[in-house]
């Protein structure tokens, strides 16, 4: 909170349309979608079947990153195989918004973007590259959030530092990437679980972070290989899921191929049926760099995450933050039988729950535990 509290109040005096939501992201696969009837990329076809998926499981936005554009100098001219326009109409009859990639000079040389993309109907942009924290760039940040609000463009700050506050005063500042994210396992493998498990103790503690979760390939370090096609997360797919509870965003990833999603429906159900802002908070048990348990409510609803290092970890955690005399269903997803040596491998448990009940969580190295928990009807 201390950040919260030493940061400039709000500056909009309009914040209505500020929703943060989910959103899908191409380019962490690079746009290789497959079991479809259309040759993939960044195109046409390809970002009608991104507004589907999203439509489908009621996500509110896609993300047109890197690709989108003709070149990265011009935020004004589509690529050739795009027709911007007709994606933006066919988004509105799906309820799918869309945000677009931006270097962060491209906006700069062309400051009157946002008015022309507020015309357009775009409901955010992708701000990439500043890799710098100087004055001058601190004060673009700045700049940016400001004009962005007044044509009700939400920002997201990718190449970015840590946040600081600014989201505070320009609430549709919604997140800043500044964390070794899922991205740096295109290529490298960095966003392991002993990283992953300082995150939520320094990092996420002041600020939004966009770590992009959502990987539907999950492996242990040792079987993790590099790649752009089928791109691999390291941890379990219990770890992974965890991230949507654990991790705070305003726009909240899912960064995987929508295939991968469809054939998994119980995985992507319950990720998408996680919010991305929160009525309360409490933290169960955790040590930094260790482990971690957090409970999250929005309204009647109760969403609880688990996630460890490269280490197994059982643990016990008390519900008694739900409400007496209520009856609850839990359900949960933990890691499998086999999960120590096969990371995908998890296990869906439906039953009901009492107020105070014990919770046993039980999981495997690099791995993770999550559930939901809401009144029976």
């Amino acid at each position: 909170e201390m950040v919260y509290k030493l940061s400039t109040k709000n500056q909009l005096a309009d914040t209505k349309w500020i929703k943060p939501g989910q959103v899908t992201w191409e380019w962490w696969h690079n746009a290789y979608v497959y079991g479809v009837d259309f040759k993939s990329g960044y195109n046409q076809d390809t970002y009608k079947y991104y507004i589907d998926f999203a439509s489908k499981f009621g996500i509110p936005y896609i993300i047109m990153d890197e690709g989108w554009a003709k070149t990265t100098e011009n935020p004004f001219e589509p690529n050739p195989t795009i027709n911007l326009q007709e994606l933006i109409a066919y988004g509105k009859t799906k309820n799918v918004k869309i945000v677009l990639w931006f270097t962060w000079l491209a906006v700069e040389n062309h400051f009157n973007v946002f008015e022309t993309l507020e015309k357009w109907g775009i409901a955010g942009v992708k701000i990439d590259f500043m890799d710098r924290s100087d004055q001058w760039m601190v004060n673009y940040y700045t700049r940016v959030a400001k004009e962005a609000a007044k044509h009700h463009i939400l920002v997201d700050f990718h190449g970015a530092f840590k946040p600081a506050g600014l989201e505070v005063a320009y609430p549709n500042v919604v997140s800043y990437e500044g964390v070794v994210g899922m991205e740096q396992n295109i290529f490298f493998g960095f966003a392991t679980p002993d990283n992953n498990l300082f995150l939520p103790f320094l990092r996420n503690a002041v600020g939004p972070m966009d770590y992009t979760p959502g990987a539907m390939r999950s492996a242990h370090p040792k079987d993790y290989k590099a790649n752009w096609v089928n791109v691999m997360s390291v941890g379990t797919r219990a770890h992974q899921i965890a991230m949507y509870v654990v991790f705070e965003s305003g726009f909240q990833m899912l960064a995987d191929n929508p295939y991968n999603y469809l054939r998994e429906p119980e995985t992507t159900s319950f990720i998408t049926s996680v919010p991305v802002t929160w009525d309360e908070t409490q933290v169960l048990d955790g040590v930094a760099g260790e482990y971690v348990v957090t409970a999250k409510r929005k309204g009647d609803k109760w969403f609880v995450g688990a996630m460890t290092n490269s280490k197994s970890r059982d643990l016990t955690i008390n519900t008694s933050f739900l409400k007496k005399g209520v009856k609850y269903k839990i359900t949960l997803i933990k890691d499998g039988v086999n999960a120590d040596v096969q990371a995908m491998d998890f296990k869906r448990i439906v039953k009901p729950i009492s107020p105070g009940e014990a919770i046993d969580i039980n999981m495997v190295q690099d791995g993770g535990w999550v559930a939901s928990i809401e009144p029976v009807k």
